[in-house]
């Protein structure tokens, strides 16, 4: 009995130790996108003398979203209420971002206004049928993994992302997407080859809002710090502003509603007692 359980321990060993082994081996494909990465820069689309390629439509909205901002308005900017930025404007890294790779799907985790997280399917599997799928802010996202110098490795992480919903804009500045809700999304991130610490996202967007497809090249720098700081945003906890119909209003700390800008029409108050 003794001989027949030591026999069946080793070879529990043996099994242990090959799983093991296939499992580090198969990690060993994928690039290290493990640790906490942040944004370098304003987590902007536009930068410093750069213009959108809109659609003449879209650009004169767009300048009166900014004109609506410096009247002391919100403009286009859903998450002033709680929204989600969904994407593409999530990949602005406002907060840290999490990468977690697994052999069928890789999650992209960052929390700011909400928690937030894609699942980016690199199964194989093809695109669901639109009613096969409820649309979301991050979107529906398949991705592959590719060995762009056929080492046997992994270096770039292509993803396409579509089905999302609205309402959603790009940056803060509420440069805006179509209403349609047709975004299709398409990224390509890697590892810097000179810098193992720097990430690249190459993000390609395709929108009615644009005249052309649009690509910018997003850059993470990974922490530092073997136990970075991981920040927890939950909007509802202390935003002050209200969306009454199409008006935005501050709600002051008496719980006084307060109007947003000057001049600004009170909200419509038919159902209450105007005594």
């Amino acid at each position: 009995m003794l001989a027949r359980s030591s026999l069946g321990a080793i070879a529990l060993t043996v099994f242990s130790l090959t799983i093991g082994s296939a499992q580090a081996h198969e990690e060993s494909k994928y690039p290290d996108f493990s640790g906490q990465w942040s944004r370098e820069g304003a987590p902007r689309w536009l930068g410093r003398g750069e213009k959108a390629p809109l659609t003449p439509e879209y650009q004169a909205r767009y300048q009166a979203i900014l004109a609506d901002q410096a009247a002391g308005g919100t403009g286009n900017w859903p998450s002033a209420f709680c929204i989600p930025q969904g994407m593409p404007a999530m990949m602005n890294l406002y907060d840290p971002m999490e990468i977690v790779v697994t052999r069928n799907t890789t999650y992209i985790l960052i929390s700011h206004i909400n928690d937030s997280y894609r699942r980016i399917y690199t199964d194989g599997r093809d695109w669901p049928k639109p009613e096969e799928v409820e649309p979301t802010y991050a979107g529906y996202s398949l991705g592959k993994w590719v060995d762009e110098d056929g080492d046997g490795k992994f270096d770039v992480l292509e993803i396409e992302t579509r089905y999302m919903k609205g309402p959603r804009a790009l940056e803060s500045t509420g440069l805006p997407l179509h209403d349609d809700n047709q975004t299709v999304v398409k990224e390509r991130i890697y590892l810097d080859k000179n810098d193992p610490n720097t990430l690249w996202n190459d993000i390609t967007l395709i929108d009615n809002a644009l005249v052309k497809p649009w690509t910018l090249h997003k850059k993470g720098v990974r922490t530092k710090s073997d136990r970075p700081v991981w920040p927890s945003e939950v909007c509802p906890d202390h935003n002050s502003l209200i969306r009454i119909g199409q008006e935005a209003y501050f709600l002051s700390a008496e719980g006084m509603l307060m109007p947003a800008k000057k001049n600004q029409p009170a909200p419509d108050l038919r159902y209450f007692n105007a005594k």
